[in-house]
């Protein structure tokens, strides 16, 4: 017997989740983190999360994925996400995201899996060697959004495609069963940062993989450190123009502009009104200052936290406890649509 069809509107719920590989940078800051503070204090009920289960798609040294996973935790608080306002856990200590991610899995279609940009690029020419999880984590991801019936996701450019995968899968899910249980989730993509460029290079994101250091600020930066990167990063030899078209054709100066435009919770075009026709010289000393003012205080943040990971733990408990308690229901609904008998 088919499930009968549930029409009652989704309450607004914001999930996200970013992975805990090691090296929070600006990029993770502007793209994801700044936005969840944003979301949170717009009262909406909001669950950020660190993703674990998505970092073992590649090995990880087990007591360096423990380190970034607390460390993940405390850039969170660090830059303003409240335990008191938002559910703070990690995904492992959750295990409906797990059970709900098979379920998905077999909803999904092989097809769907291998468009994922994403696969192709972290496999490379080795794909056949890939792990199993690295391709078909996205059916993963669409559960840790989908078992909290999560209706907005704020997420970086580069995950539009995954978040596509999710309303696909949910879609299919309530027209297979013939409900309307999953809701189509909205990406929120906004700022003017919504992607940050290395340093070094304006074609390519900004990463912590990137060997060389000086591509990227780091969120355990010191004043100083930051300053000097920013003082470095390529540029080119003209004046900033004072429109925005004048950029095209000048990654290194777009980049900088939209990091300048983002740390200050401005547009790209108020940057170019405020500093058209400056030279280098003149808008990196100001880039620093206003990157040292907004970061410094973070990595500071960051580092009284981790000098108590028992406080970390604590949190991350909680929080998974607050998580568990909305999952479990939506779960145990899920099993019983698919016909799934349970006690």
């Amino acid at each position: 017997m088919t499930a009968p069809i549930d029409t009652r509107p989704h309450t607004p719920r914001v999930f996200s989740g970013i992975q805990p590989s090691g090296g929070l940078t600006l990029g993770n800051y502007l793209g994801a983190i700044k936005r969840f503070v944003a979301m949170q204090e717009s009262g909406t009920p909001s669950l950020y999360c660190m993703v674990d289960l998505h970092a073992i798609t590649v090995w990880q040294d087990p007591a360096s994925l423990s380190r970034a996973t607390r460390e993940l935790c405390a850039g969170f608080i660090a830059s303003g996400l409240d335990p008191e306002k938002s559910i703070l856990f990690n995904q492992s200590q959750v295990a409906e995201h797990a059970q709900l991610g098979w379920v998905l899995s077999c909803v999904a279609r092989m097809g769907w899996m291998k468009r994922m940009t994403q696969f192709k690029d972290k496999a490379g020419k080795n794909a056949e060697n890939a792990s199993l999880g690295l391709f078909g984590y996205p059916a993963l991801m669409a559960a840790d959004i989908l078992i909290y019936h999560a209706t907005h996701v704020p997420v970086g450019e580069d995950q539009k495609q995954h978040l596509e995968l999710t309303r696909d899968i949910a879609a299919k899910f309530n027209h297979d069963y013939g409900v309307d249980f999953f809701p189509i989730t909205e990406p929120v993509i906004e700022g003017a940062a919504t992607r940050v460029m290395s340093l070094r290079d304006g074609s390519k994101k900004m990463s912590k993989s990137d060997p060389s250091d000086m591509s990227r600020i780091n969120m355990t930066d010191d004043a100083d450190t930051i300053a000097k990167k920013i003082r470095k990063a390529k540029t080119d030899a003209e004046p900033l123009p004072s429109e925005l078209d004048g950029l095209e054709g000048r990654p290194e100066a777009r980049n900088l502009v939209n990091i300048y435009a983002g740390l200050a919770d401005v547009s790209a075009e108020d940057v170019m009104r405020e500093m058209g026709g400056r030279a280098f010289s003149e808008f990196k000393p100001a880039l620093a200052d206003l990157a040292v003012d907004k970061m410094a205080p973070i990595s500071g943040e960051m580092s009284r936290l981790m000098q108590d990971t028992g406080e970390i733990d604590a949190i991350l408990a909680r929080g998974a406890a607050d998580a568990r308690a909305i999952a479990a229901p939506i779960l145990k609904r899920t099993y019983e649509i698919v016909g799934m008998v349970g006690s």
